[in-house]
């Protein structure tokens, strides 16, 4: 793991892997870029992987208040030019697919494509925006490890709970990492997040929506919420809400396919 001080005032930590085109993974909540770790290998025969932790996850520096995603897009946009990147590939997961999209609004002119895995453009409904509320409470009165641990079950399809404990109990550790402030920062930040159906259906880079058949955070009707030339919509059989660490193979396959249909490379 490497550490670069940001223009926008933290201290970000990322892992990089592979040369080439730039190809940044942005990490789900309570994750790190650690999330990545079996797919960055098959992903970085493609290009120059950097997966970087969000403030206040990982070993990213934290800060009081709430993250909007419009801050953790700029903070992406604060990594690339400390690494002098002018372009990038984003994937983001979950979290990372709402800030994706922020970036996709604010920065357009610094995307190669973008990708929303297991995420959505939609809003917060009205009972969501209450659960972030009560997060927040619970982590502030509670702390991150019980929330960390009771989040993360719910994230896997339901029969990998037991048969991927492995993949499971490396999440929860992964998540041990968010402080407090990450946490609380970021479920603020996920309930005022805006609508951005436009800016995914309006792109004029290629789209990947990446969704899980049987994702329980995501719903069916929230998973791909615009269509057109530029954007290809794929569905993970048997898998919830984590296919990189559910289904790592498969996973690593989509991604790689998009990025060759992206440069021309391929005809998938």
């Amino acid at each position: 793991m490497k550490t670069i001080e940001l223009a926008t005032g933290m201290t970000a930590a990322y892992r990089e892997a592979g040369e080439g085109e730039p190809i940044i993974l942005l990490h789900g909540y309570c994750g790190s870029g650690e999330y990545w770790n079996g797919v960055i290998g098959p992903i970085s025969a493609y290009g120059r992987v950097i997966a970087p932790d969000f403030r206040g996850h990982g070993g990213s520096s934290a800060g009081e208040g709430t993250y909007g995603m419009e801050m953790l897009a700029d903070d992406v946009a604060a990594l690339m030019d400390a690494l002098k990147l002018e372009r990038a590939h984003l994937f983001g997961h979950s979290l990372g697919g709402y800030v994706a999209l922020a970036f996709a609004e604010r920065h357009p002119e610094r995307l190669l494509s973008f990708s929303l895995v297991h995420s959505t453009a939609y809003p917060d409904a009205d009972a969501a925006k209450a659960n972030r509320l009560k997060a927040a409470e619970t982590i502030a009165a509670e702390g991150v490890r019980p929330f960390v641990e009771g989040l993360v079950p719910k994230l896997f399809a339901p029969g990998h709970r037991d048969s991927r404990s492995a993949q499971l109990l490396e999440a929860i550790e992964i998540g041990y990492g968010t402080s407090a402030e990450g946490a609380i920062g970021c479920a603020l930040g996920m309930r005022e997040r805006p609508d951005r159906v436009l800016t995914l259906a309006e792109t004029q880079v290629p789209v990947l929506l990446l969704a899980g058949e049987l994702d329980e955070v995501i719903p069916a009707e929230r998973r791909f919420p615009a269509a057109g030339d530029r954007i290809s919509a794929v569905t993970l059989a048997g898998v919830g809400h984590m296919g990189m660490k559910e289904a790592p193979e498969r996973f690593s396959e989509e991604i790689v396919a998009f990025l060759e249909r992206v440069r021309g490379t391929a005809s998938v």
